[in-house]
């Protein structure tokens, strides 16, 4: 069996494992959404300003930022906690032994992170045009969309294995992965729109880790606002340095 037939195969696999696991794919997918719609019921539909020169809709603003938020939850969390089950459970130190190759075994991970993550944005941009009726990105604006969406995406999956390797245990896994990204989620404006005036230590905080930028990229798509490629750079530097860290340090069986 060649090395594309090995890789179907494992996507298969992995996409049958995540569905047979309704509750986790339940709230993978219902999880955006929810806070789609929490947000906008609370804050209300005023504008916010997300340039100097451009304001939208509030509910246009979340619509974006929820789908930045469905994607990281898929390839950050999802592949994180899963990994360490599944490493405690010896089920990686058994899948080294089969005849597939680990780097099959990992990208077919990848691969499968990368379609829920863009079923969720289409699922979440196409609530966010019927309900709210926030613009969807086309032309030029889609291609660059696209463009930080795969880069986002592949980035926030190395990461998810980076962190796998600070990781002591299954039951430690949960509260590691979300004191991890809860915080960066409020500091880069993905829950609550940072405005002009947000505290200075915060917005150069945001602008250190890859989620700020990663929203940013997101957000040029949608509202209009201009697209920066180095906003791409960065996010793709944390995904290299995660690839890098996980291939030194990854571990396939228990830490203890």
């Amino acid at each position: 069996m060649n090395s594309v037939a090995m890789l179907q195969n494992q996507v298969k696999y992995v996409n049958k494992a995540f569905w047979r696991n309704p509750a986790s794919a339940f709230f993978t997918f219902a999880f955006p959404l929810m806070f789609l719609v929490i947000f906008t019921s609370l804050l209300g539909h005023h504008s916010i300003s997300v340039s100097p020169t451009r304001s939208v809709d509030l509910s246009t603003y979340y619509v974006v930022s929820m789908a930045a938020y469905a994607v990281i939850s898929a390839c950050y969390n999802n592949i994180a906690v899963g990994l360490a089950i599944q490493r405690d459970s010896g089920v990686l130190k058994r899948t080294r032994g089969t005849p597939i190759p680990s780097g099959i075994y990992i990208l077919g991970r990848l691969v499968h992170a990368i379609f829920v993550s863009v079923i969720l944005v289409a699922i979440t941009a196409a609530y966010g045009s019927l309900f709210y009726h926030a613009s969807l990105p086309t032309g030029w604006s889609l291609i660059k969309f696209l463009v930080m969406l795969v880069v986002g995406a592949l980035t926030f999956c190395a990461l998810g294995f980076a962190i796998t390797c600070v990781i002591p245990n299954a039951d430690a896994a949960p509260a590691i992965v979300n004191a991890s990204i809860l915080p960066l989620l409020f500091l880069s404006g993905i829950f609550i729109a940072l405005s002009s005036n947000a505290p200075t230590w915060m917005v150069w905080v945001a602008r250190i880790f890859p989620i700020r930028h990663f929203a940013l990229g997101m957000q040029a798509g949608f509202v209009g606002t201009s697209f920066n490629w180095m906003d791409v750079i960065v996010v793709a530097a944390w995904g290299l340095g995660a690839f890098l860290v996980s291939y030194r340090f990854f571990s396939w069986e228990p830490r203890n």
